[in-house]
């Protein structure tokens, strides 16, 4: 993992130049996130590792999939050319993720870990975005997972600051603080 992450990172290094300097974050982001998950796709991937098929049609294949909905912006189809042609284009998802965390820091977002033991209604994914962006003083981007082993409560991970709000939290605590 951590040698594909290598390779990606200059690749999500010249995306995020490229969209940077054409105003384009958004869309970049929104292109990448299409075309990693793509190359995830058994059929896909069957394609692009196909020794017999061209990088020309490789590369058209997957920017018709990926633009049948919106169309790609010339600069991501130039990207996904190169990346086709220098044999990286099934790095895309880490690509993809390099990329995010890159406009992330940039914009001055956070990315917020929320593992609930319940599932939250909209409403209280919204309170709980309010309460931790006045507590961590920036914006936060919720990523929300259900635990029940979680018994009650919530657990939060920004960066290397966690929050422990669950029960099962309270009650390891308490294990802890009786052995003493």
């Amino acid at each position: 993992m951590a040698e594909k992450v290598t390779i990606a990172r200059p690749y999500a290094e010249a995306a995020f130049s490229l969209a940077l300097g054409a105003g384009a974050l958004e869309a970049w982001s929104q292109a990448l996130e299409r075309l990693a998950a793509l190359v995830t796709l058994d059929e896909v991937r069957t394609v692009l590792l196909d020794p017999k098929v061209d990088d020309d049609s490789k590369a058209r294949v997957l920017l018709e999939l990926a633009g049948a909905d919106q169309p790609l912006p010339e600069a991501v189809q130039n990207f996904v050319r190169l990346l086709v042609q220098n044999d990286r284009v099934l790095l895309l998802p880490e690509i993809h993720a390099l990329f995010v965390a890159r406009k992330n820091d940039h914009e001055g977002v956070a990315v917020a870990k929320v593992t609930s033991a319940f599932p939250l209604d909209d409403a209280a994914r919204e309170r709980l975005k309010q309460d931790l962006e006045a507590h961590f003083k920036k914006k936060l981007q919720l990523e929300v997972t259900v635990d029940p082993d979680l018994i009650g409560g919530v657990r939060v991970q920004v960066g290397d600051e966690v929050i422990d709000a669950s029960v099962r939290g309270k009650l390891a605590n308490l294990a802890a603080a009786l052995k003493i």
